[in-house]
């Protein structure tokens, strides 16, 4: 299906205005008559599975439940294939009651196909030990390996099967719905400045203005339109972290984000370990803003002023443009990296056309095996979206590559799902410094790559406190009006600029339009945790060059088919190593070092 761009508000044209994908590899479209033969096709396998299996898992041999785990495997690609497709077109018009249809009718089928194959899941997590051993550690099944691992980790917290199946059915009408509610009520708020009414995405875009006066103005509109909606959305973020209190004392997790953790493939240890390594580096966070607000010559740095750029910043890139520095960093690098991303380009494999209704935000959404990733953005012609379009992209060469370990494993965890997007705007990153030789122009560069980095790590660490405060506050003390998440809010960002940023208490609202504290809880530390580990892997490509891109690319074709550390082990990289962090920090304050640096020079 390929979309057809319509205006959206005025805006800078970019070049990107008729750049929209094309989903016919999926489905033709939403009255694609596979859609329903897929959905039909996969409850009846689903039945046939349950038939052949249910009651006999623990007794069947290593051939048999390689052929039960494939079967299992095709009807979850179905599904997901199915899902990808109405969340992708409904992505591009949340206000279409078409594709709002699709996706609920998808969402509900999908929950109905999920309780058919609890049964699965939940045999092989339940069967003996000595059985579970042997078949994971069988040559027959080594394809499989990692998958039967992990599973068998979820059982203290799996359910029996009729009271999962009540679950995954209430899901649908329940935090399914407020997360859908939530996005829909959001993509379609508009934001008055200037006389013009904007979606959110071309607003946030206003902070970036070199004009101190409209980031002001932007920041107003934000803030008042925020205040008008804050009943609606206080209540949704209430209802919501009530339900992920509710769903971990039904499953015995300790703690809010053990949940997200063990789907991480890391220790709650490990990810202490991180926070606290990161928050205690909020001096660089104070030390960098205190150097921008004397380049910038403020007397003090408001909220709104933290992404004004600096002088000598470029400004708008037309889309071939960016395209061009995208891929020719990736060529660079590595010719097949190039090549595939370039298919994205080619193929129209990417949605970055502003549109009226269409969600915020980017992402890049891996669908299935058997087709293809697809890219998703909101393209303003800024340097920062640039660096969102090299991010996505990497993702989508990383999901590529890790198609060949099938639908199963093809997923990495969240951990290490940030490594590629990230090495990606490294290489972009790197490639325009060389070019550049003006002392001002670099220190703009740096600048914008600076508060990239601390938006990926100290801001996401400081958002990974709030989360903590929120879901703890809610389940100590009830329900919280607007003021207590505020504050916990305020709290949280104020002690990751210290003095060096005045946040206002219209910034205390700003919390309530962040969608990833809601459809994914405790996403945001894996940001952090990518950027460290890319920043020591950068360092390891500086030293060793060519040789070290094979290696790399292996690591993203194995996808989710081991253990983190395992996975990255040919790369140098321990994860266990405390000093890992470190190294990551360290190189991060490196770049406010030769920010300082490039200031004096500048001055001179």
């Amino acid at each position: 299906m390929r979309r057809v761009a319509v205006a959206a508000e005025t805006q800078p044209t970019t070049g990107a205005e008729n750049v929209v994908w094309d989903l016919s590899d999926l489905y033709a479209g939403i009255d694609d008559p596979g859609i329903e033969q897929d959905m039909q096709r996969a409850i009846a396998r689903g039945d046939r599975l349950e038939a052949a299996y249910r009651g006999k898992l623990a007794a069947l041999d290593p051939e048999e439940l390689l052929e039960a785990i494939q079967e299992y495997e095709g009807i979850v690609e179905i599904a997901h294939k199915v899902g990808s497709f109405a969340h992708l077109i409904w992505s591009t018009d949340t206000a279409n009651a078409q594709y709002g249809a699709l996706l609920q009718k998808a969402t509900e089928w999908e929950s109905r196909l999920q309780q058919q194959l609890v049964f699965f899941e939940l045999e092989w997590i339940n069967a003996p030990e000595p059985f579970a051993q042997a078949m994971i550690a069988h040559p027959v099944l080594r394809r499989y390996r990692h998958w039967l691992e992990v599973f068998r980790l979820y059982q203290p917290h799996k359910l029996t099967e009729p009271e999962e199946k009540i679950l995954a059915e209430k899901a649908v009408t329940g935090r399914d719905a407020w997360v859908r509610f939530f996005t829909e009520v959001m993509g379609a708020t508009r934001y008055p400045f200037d006389g013009q009414d904007l979606t959110q995405a071309a607003l946030l875009a206003k902070l970036y203005e070199p004009d101190r006066a409209a980031r002001q103005r932007a920041a107003e509109s934000l803030t008042g339109v925020l205040r008008e909606k804050l009943p609606v959305l206080t209540f949704v973020f209430n209802t919501l972290a009530a339900d992920k209190a509710s769903d971990d004392r039904l499953r015995k997790f300790p703690t809010w984000i053990s949940s997200r953790n063990l789907s991480n493939e890391v220790s709650d240890d490990v990810v202490n370990a991180l926070i606290e390594a990161v928050t205690s580096r909020y001096d660089i966070v104070a030390r960098y803003y205190t150097l921008k607000r004397a380049i910038l010559g403020l007397d003090r740095l408001a909220d709104y002023d933290r992404y004004a750029p600096l002088p000598a910043a470029e400004g708008s890139y037309q889309w071939d443009r960016a395209r061009e520095m995208v891929l020719n960093a990736y060529r660079r690098f590595h010719p097949q990296v190039a090549d595939i991303a370039g298919q994205f380009f080619s193929e129209s494999w990417i949605d970055a056309a502003l549109q009226p209704n269409k969600r915020d935000g980017a992402y890049s959404a891996s669908t299935v095996p058997s087709v293809h990733p697809y890219v998703f953005m909101n393209y303003t012609g800024s340097a920062r979206d640039v660096m969102t379009l090299a991010h996505e992209l990497g993702h989508g060469v990383h999901q590529y590559l890790s198609r060949e370990q099938g639908m199963l494993q093809a997923h990495t965890p969240l951990t290490t799902a940030e490594m590629a997007s990230t090495f990606g705007e490294m290489l972009v990153f790197s490639a325009m410094m060389e070019q550049e030789s003006d002392p001002a122009v670099r220190l703009a560069m740096l600048g914008h790559k600076i508060e990239d980095s601390f938006a990926t790590v100290f801001r996401q660490i400081s958002m990974n406190r709030f989360e903590h405060g929120l879901h703890t506050a809610r389940r100590e003390e009830g329900e919280l009006t607007s003021e207590r998440i505020s504050t916990i809010w305020l709290d949280t960002q104020r002690a990751m600029f210290g003095d060096s940023v005045e946040m206002t208490d219209n910034y205390g609202v700003w919390w309530s339009y962040v969608p990833h504290f809601l459809h994914t809880p405790g996403y945001v530390y894996a940001y952090a945790f990518g950027e460290l580990l890319v920043m020591a892997l950068f360092a390891r490509y500086r030293q060793e060059g060519a040789p070290f891109a094979p290696r790399y690319l292996d690591v993203l074709r194995a996808g989710g088919s081991d253990w983190p550390e395992a996975t990255l082990a040919p790369l140098g990289v321990d994860l266990t190593d405390p000093d890992f962090w470190k190294e990551g920090l360290g190189e991060i304050e490196a770049l406010v070092a030769q920010a300082e640096e490039l200031v004096t020079q500048t001055r001179g």
